[in-house]
């Protein structure tokens, strides 16, 4: 399986990394680096770059592309020889940065809420030495919206004076999320948001979900290829969703709308704790056996280990924020899908809803009052959105909205 599988309805995008693959692959054979300033509009399509900035809506795809070009631009396929694309999916290199452990391929992910300072300027150390294997050393930064202000500046030092064979790979929900400075260095991709039938076709092709529940997961993860997935095998998070498309049956009194917004932000607790007590406990571990910790010691740690322990609480816990945060945030826009579903049932708009599967609901929803009303509750359900992002307790902001759909 070619690494630039996974990317679904990107046709366009894999055709120009795959490109810059073919053009990186010739610097390296006739010894040159990078070329060491972005492309300008109208330029070639094919050169390469030091620096790129993939941007898109959630789940089109931008951490996927990156990473499938990275494995591109250490793909050492024997096809290539003979004019073959570049990441093939089979070979050492793509494998390895597939797998995530390849020596000259370094991920950047934000496990809390922001990338600081100090991790960027080790990148931009780690950037100014040459690739192991000879070809390309790759930073893949998967939330470079998640920089904070020194963590950017000391960014734009490395993609303004780029070493000869380092690739910065940027991903961000926009362009607007990136530094200016950062922006006009880089080569600015743009995915789109695929098709319901293309991500239903991916689930049936590649995960063997039946074609029903795999067109209804399409259409409810509305373009969200990993959502869509989760939602096809996951039977939870079939219930989560169907829990938060009954809110808007459940707001018609004060009680109802207050006893709503604890379950959405209980539930999200409940995912975060879920998910963080395995991890967190093979994490801290892990810590420990590295520092030489054992039994049998007498109570007595290894020195620097407390403080490395303390560092590493901090960061679970500035994770179990964001990961209440992203939990909540998908209970919104699944809420946002249904109410752009009662007013397109309201408008006679023509084509699919997004929630194909909950028809009497929408129906019920959109008898009960005027196009305007509906207007409202989205414009309700994105207050919240915007308070969550500006730190607003998140029961008091999930309160807010609920009380704001009520009917009237």
């Amino acid at each position: 399986m070619a690494v630039w599988d996974d990317l679904v309805g990107q046709e366009r995008v894999v055709e120009q990394l795959t490109a810059a693959a073919r053009a990186a692959r010739a610097t390296v054979l006739a010894g040159r680096g990078a070329a060491s300033s972005a492309i300008e509009p109208g330029g070639n399509a094919s050169l390469m770059t030091h620096a790129w900035l993939l941007t898109g809506p959630p789940g089109a795809g931008q951490v996927t592309a990156a990473r499938a070009f990275a494995a591109a631009l250490q793909c050492t396929s024997p096809d290539l020889e003979l004019g073959g694309t570049p990441g093939c999916g089979f070979c050492d290199g793509c494998h390895t940065v597939m797998a995530e452990s390849h020596a000259d391929v370094k991920f950047v992910r934000s496990d809390g809420l922001s990338i600081g300072v100090g991790d960027m300027r080790s990148l931009v150390l780690r950037a100014s030495s040459y690739p192991t294997g000879g070809r390309w050393s790759v930073i893949l930064i998967d939330a470079a919206h998640r920089l904070t202000e020194s963590a950017a500046n000391a960014l734009l030092k490395g993609v303004e004076e780029p070493s000869p064979r380092t690739v910065w790979l940027l991903c961000a929900p926009s362009v607007q999320d990136t530094l200016p400075t950062i922006r006009s260095r880089c080569r600015h991709l743009v995915l789109r948001t695929p098709s319901a039938d293309a991500v239903a076709d991916m689930l049936v092709r590649r995960d063997g979900v039946e074609p029903g529940v795999a067109r209804i997961a399409a259409l409810a993860g509305q373009g969200d290829v990993e959502r869509a997935r989760r939602l096809a095998v996951d039977e939870q998070a079939r219930a989560r969703r169907l829990e938060v498309l009954r809110i808007p049956l459940v707001v018609a009194d004060v009680g109802g709308c207050l006893a709503a917004a604890q379950q959405l932000v209980d539930t999200a607790k409940t995912d975060a704790e879920a998910l963080a007590e395995t991890r967190d406990a093979k994490e801290t571990g892990d810590l420990k056996a590295a520092y030489g910790a054992a039994e049998g010691l007498g109570g007595k740690a290894p020195r620097g280990m407390a403080g490395a322990v303390k560092e590493l609480e901090k960061r679970q816990k500035s994770r179990a924020t964001r990961t209440r945060r992203e939990s909540l945030g998908v209970a919104l826009l699944d809420l946002l899908g249904f109410y752009r579903d009662v007013l397109a049932i309201q408008l006679g708009a023509p084509g699919s809803l997004a929630n194909e599967d909950q028809r009497t609901a929408l129906g019920k929803v959109a008898a009960g009052g005027p196009p305007e009303g509906t207007l409202r509750r989205i414009e309700a359900v994105l207050a919240c959105r915007r308070a969550l992002d500006r730190n607003v307790d998140p029961l008091l902001a999930v309160e807010a909205m609920t009380l704001a759909l009520r009917a009237g």
